[in-house]
């Protein structure tokens, strides 16, 4: 009778072991990439061009090295709309427009808070 019940519960832990897992990584990466972000932000405020483009072309290479991995586990209109972004972002910073390079920005991290949010071992997104 045990045994009968073994291999799903099995195959349950580690659907368990692989949700958190997924979780986790994925915030652990949002958060290096929110915060490469905010740097890029505090570089075109004090209007350091060359290095808020070289800070944000860093995020977005860590971004796009995940790629795979993200359009597996995520919902690609949540990772098509932050790579939008980037590509915005990037945009402004080579105009150098400060005030529309900063509001997308804002945008870009609070969708990549989205994206964390989305993969976090939670009940309301298990329901």
């Amino acid at each position: 009778m045990i045994r009968s019940y073994l291999l799903p519960l099995s195959l349950l832990a580690v659907m368990l072991v692989f949700a958190v897992w997924n979780g986790i990584s994925v915030s652990n990466d949002t958060e290096q990439w929110q915060a490469e972000l905010r740097i890029a932000a505090a570089l075109a405020a004090e209007e350091d061009w060359p290095a808020a483009s070289a800070t944000l072309e860093d995020s977005y290479a860590a971004w796009t090295a995940r790629q795979t991995w993200l359009h597996i586990v995520i919902r690609h209109d949540a990772i098509n709309n932050a790579e939008a972004m980037y590509r915005r972002a990037m945009a402004f910073a080579d105009t150098e427009e400060p005030s529309e390079f900063q509001a997308e920005i804002a945008d870009l991290i609070a969708q990549l808070r989205l994206v964390a949010e989305m993969e976090r071992f939670h009940l309301k997104n298990i329901l």
